[in-house]
């Protein structure tokens, strides 16, 4: 046997909507002796198709992408790549989109705001089969457990998150989305995410077709 054969990088799918920070963290990852980038893309499509293409050991997944968003893509890897290893890499630093991520099959979740360190981190830890999640994060979500704050669980049928709903509410109140931003005290990007969400959810074609269901739904919600 040669003792000076060297074990196998661990290949690695990149899905980010922004291609500078795509490629930095391609440079970061390929620095590290036991990983290598394989393959990147930009939106849901794109991602499908370097999965195809490349055969990552674990990918990498925005929750904001080009076109379509995190959580579907994860949702449609997971019924084709039931054990392939996701992880989660997002500006949104609450414990609500990191349970979502969760729940929806992501093994981990690490925000943009991590050091380099930590990112490598989780990405072994995901590797090897456990769960990663920063440890700020870790009581939020347990508690939300407990409260059995599930995103189905609300009585009105929509089957909205309670954000979901709050920004719903907002919208049919002719509310914009800077506005519902500085409202919940989170990011523009954030209500974004929020409002494709709601859309998926709710079978919604487009922005017209959301503001005129929220305009309706506004006097109940309220």
């Amino acid at each position: 046997m040669n003792q000076n054969a060297e074990t196998p990088r661990a290949r690695l799918l990149l899905v980010d909507d922004h291609p500078i920070l795509r490629e930095g963290l391609a440079r970061l990852i390929n620095q590290e002796k036991d990983l290598e980038v394989v393959g990147q893309a930009e939106d849901h499509a794109g991602a499908l198709a370097a999965l195809r293409e490349s055969g990552p050991d674990l990918m990498i997944v925005d929750l904001t992408l080009a076109s379509g968003n995190g959580l579907d893509l994860i949702r449609e890897v997971r019924k084709h790549r039931a054990r392939l290893p996701i992880l989660v890499f997002s500006m949104h630093d609450d414990a609500y989109h990191a349970e979502q991520a969760l729940r929806v099959g992501a093994n981990g979740y690490v925000t943009k705001y991590e050091a380099p360190e930590t990112l490598l981190k989780a990405i072994r830890l995901v590797l090897k089969g456990e769960l990663y999640v920063h440890e700020s994060m870790v009581g939020a979500i347990l508690r939300r457990a407990v409260a059995k704050t599930d995103p189905e669980e609300e009585g009105d049928g929509l089957g909205l998150s309670s954000r979901e709903r709050e920004v719903f509410r907002m919208l049919g109140k002719g509310m914009g989305t800077r506005m519902i931003a500085e409202q919940m005290g989170v990011s523009v990007r954030t209500v974004d995410t929020h409002r494709e969400n709601i859309k998926h959810k709710l079978n919604l074609k487009n922005a017209s077709e959301l503001l005129q269901l929220a305009i309706q739904w506004a006097p109940r919600l309220s």
